[in-house]
């Protein structure tokens, strides 16, 4: 293959609150704006932001749950959202999800085996001894006995349930696997535990995964590039060596700030926030971030920023920190993934 493995080209999603015969000028929930990025096989592409930010709906959309109001998403050069229903159902087996909640994303009324073997049996017929035999594997594979396949999830804790829905992901072998906040129901040592196996996995089988977090800290121990995003709009896009050494949109510095830091002694600068989050039904004119920012200018309340590329790969939208536009280029070959193309 060459190329991207996955291409998202001005992605938008918006929910009418109004529903009715005639939509015209119903307000609508702004929740995804022209999202465009791309993600290399093997690749792990993470998505940041405040709750509310656009991240969930941007991985429901990926997973074509639900249809976008408009843009692209392409799987190995395929668009996913003109794909009728058996064609679609073929696609899905080359992405798959990992859920935040380890706890109700699994059916409580089959064992582990049958959890792990399911996708699998949506598509072929396996005997008694297959099923044994792969979901066997699988769970040796997340690091789990494989005389839990008989267990129920109940008898499980929240750690090994969340290995068990990794392995379920993996039972199909995709290319993508998309974790909607895999980690942040875990305790800190479980934590290190499921990041590490998600790590080791892709080393050995070469998937790409989607780390959707509000957690900058497992973000730069995980994650290759990674994608800001603010009501509803990626505002930097950069490798994670890039983006934390030195973030240049002022969100993006506020986000940095104010995680935790497991260091007494270190002092840090704060990047005071002012305001809330606008609403997507109403948000603001120009860049959405004006009303919180303390470089705002008067154009920032006027223009909407554009995604610039600057001298270290990074794309930004700000008018003071990126000022100067570079010439067209498309959204989907900005900030470009240090694994480059793949053959």
């Amino acid at each position: 293959m060459t190329g991207p493995l996955l291409e998202v080209d001005g992605l938008t999603k918006h929910y009418p609150l109004v529903a009715g015969l005639f939509k015209t000028n119903v307000p609508a929930v702004r929740a995804l704006e022209n999202v465009s990025f791309s993600v290399a096989a093997g690749e792990t592409f993470c998505i940041v932001g405040e709750s509310g930010c656009g991240k969930s709906t941007l991985a429901r959309l990926l997973m074509r749950l639900v249809d976008p109001t408009s843009g692209r998403v392409l799987v190995e050069g395929t668009d996913i959202a003109g794909l009728k229903r058996h064609e679609l159902r073929a696609c899905r087996r080359r992405m798959q999800m990992v859920f935040q909640d380890p706890y109700s994303s699994l059916n409580p009324r089959l064992t582990a085996g049958q959890i792990i073997t399911e996708p699998v049996e949506n598509f072929e017929r396996l005997g008694r001894k297959q099923r044994n035999e792969l979901a066997a594997e699988l769970l040796s594979k997340v690091g789990l006995s494989p005389e839990m396949m008989h267990r129920l999830p109940s008898e499980m804790s929240g750690g090994q349930r969340q290995r068990l829905g990794i392995a379920r992901a993996l039972a199909l072998e995709p290319s993508l696997i998309i974790a909607d906040e895999a980690v942040s129901a875990l305790d800190v040592s479980v934590q290190a535990q499921i990041l590490n196996l998600l790590m080791d996995l892709q080393k050995k089988m070469g998937i790409a995964y989607i780390f959707i977090s509000h957690d900058l800290g497992v973000v730069e121990h995980i994650g290759h590039r990674v994608a800001v995003m603010y009501l509803g709009r990626i505002v930097e896009l950069a490798s994670c060596e890039t983006l934390f050494a030195k973030p240049v949109h002022p969100y993006t510095e506020a986000l940095i700030a104010a995680a935790p830091v497991p260091d007494p002694t270190r002092v840090r600068s704060e990047v005071p926030l002012e305001g809330e989050v606008p609403s997507p039904v109403n948000p603001p004119s120009g860049c959405a971030f004006h009303p919180r920012c303390p470089l705002a200018i008067d154009r920032c309340r006027v223009e909407l920023p554009p995604l610039v590329p600057m001298s270290d790969g990074r794309v930004v939208a700000c008018h003071v920190r990126a000022p100067s536009a570079t010439a067209d280029m498309p959204l989907t070959s900005l900030g470009t993934s240090p694994l480059g193309s793949v053959a």
